[in-house]
């Protein structure tokens, strides 16, 4: 493998960038390298100017060409047992070990290993490349990014997101929509249970209510997922202050992993309806009890077609026609709903990913630089 992919990689793996910390050390190196490349580089800050999108483009003016796009938030390592320090590189039985090293700073690292390779020739279409912040926790930095992208004449037409897949090509993911309900009763001494509103009983019914959308939703299959159906969880919940005090305050968030062609609308819509028919009966005992829902996060699923142009096209960059879809989200749905065809292929596993002991296989690594040199031949223009 092209040896520079190693360096660089062991590079971004010291930058902590679990998503509560800022990314702008590692976005800053990023730009320094492509800075001595003569790349010049936009970025688009948060609100509090902590976090950075990076985008840069080489080759020829005008719209179209491809997109290369990967995030630069890390997972934390909290709670997990690591043999290895997670944020450094180690390099042992044919593996790179460090966090994100799979998810997704393999990828990065061969993108920025093979741009001196794009300089070199001359390019009959631009390459575009988009580094984002926030995706593990739902996609949310990358949104500035994406506008930009959308009102640019410059667009490009194609893009490639290298989450781990193995290096397998992969035409679709589910879209996640994730809410926090919030339930507010009275609180008062629970041998006078009467005189409250238990807000932990009232959450519990929204709760079951929730499970009974989720069995209408796995109704609908789709067998080019796995699973076949969207699916439903409550995955946190919060409430109370003491056995002998009805429980004034509960909250709990919920997900809805849903198919491309599923609204989650729906379901949002049918438990905001059940919450309204719960409040007068609360009401007759506290008025100012309440239900509240608040949006967490929220990105589109991808569902492209596996015999596209675009298609064919990254079969023989990666070397691989078995396509399939992954049952993780990723920023291709945003991207693609703003006409940027969008595919999946990645180094790593997501086996891997967000796991103490995180790596990338080097095999892996080396069939990803491969996949980019293809590419680079793609683009070049004709003599």
């Amino acid at each position: 493998m092209n040896n520079s992919a190693r360096n660089i990689l062991a590079a971004l793996l010291a930058f902590d960038t679990t998503s509560r910390e800022s990314n702008l050390a590692l976005i800053d190196w990023i730009a320094d390298f492509l800075a001595v490349r003569g790349i010049a580089c936009q970025r688009f800050y948060n609100e509090d100017g902590r976090k950075a999108n990076l985008y840069a483009r080489l080759g020829p003016e005008g719209p179209g060409g491809v997109m290369l796009s990967g995030h630069t938030d890390v997972v934390p390592v909290d709670g997990q047992t690591w043999s290895v320090p997670p944020f450094a590189l180690t390099e042992r039985d044919g593996r790179y070990y460090g966090r994100g090293s799979a998810d997704m700073k393999g990828f990065i690292a061969c993108v920025l290993a093979s741009v001196d390779a794009f300089c070199a020739v001359t390019l009959r279409m631009p390459l575009h490349l988009a580094f984002s912040y926030d995706e593990e926790v739902g996609c949310l930095g990358v949104r500035s990014l994406v506008d930009f992208i959308a009102a640019s004449p410059e667009k490009p037409a194609l893009c490639l997101i290298g989450e781990p897949t193995e290096m397998q090509p992969v035409y679709g993911h589910k879209g996640k929509l994730a809410m926090r309900c919030c339930v507010e009763g009275q609180a008062c001494h629970s041998a006078y249970a009467l005189q409250g509103v238990n807000a932990i009983h009232y959450a519990a019914k929204l709760i079951t209510r929730l499970e009974s959308l989720g069995d209408t939703l796995a109704q609908h299959k789709d067998p080019r997922f796995s699973p076949a159906f969207s699916t439903l969880q409550v995955g946190m919940i919060q409430g109370g202050a003491a056995l002998n005090i009805v429980p004034q305050s509960c909250w709990f968030d919920f997900e809805i992993r849903y198919l491309p062609n599923v609204n989650p609308d729906t379901v949002t819509t049918s438990l905001a309806d059940y919450a309204h028919q719960l409040l007068p009966q609360m009401r007759q005992i506290a008025a100012r009890s309440d239900i509240q829902f608040q949006p967490l996060s929220h990105y589109p699923g991808l569902l492209n077609d596996p015999q596209s142009d675009f298609a064919r096209w990254l079969a023989q960059w990666c070397g691989s026609d078995n396509f399939s879809t992954v049952a993780f989200g990723t920023e291709g749905g945003l991207f693609d709903d703003v006409g940027v065809a969008t595919l999946i292929c990645g180094p790593g596993s997501m086996a891997q990913g967000h796991k103490p002991d995180e790596y990338v296989s080097i095999p892996q690594m080396e069939r990803c630089t491969q996949m980019l040199e293809n590419l680079c031949a793609w683009m070049r223009a004709e003599p």
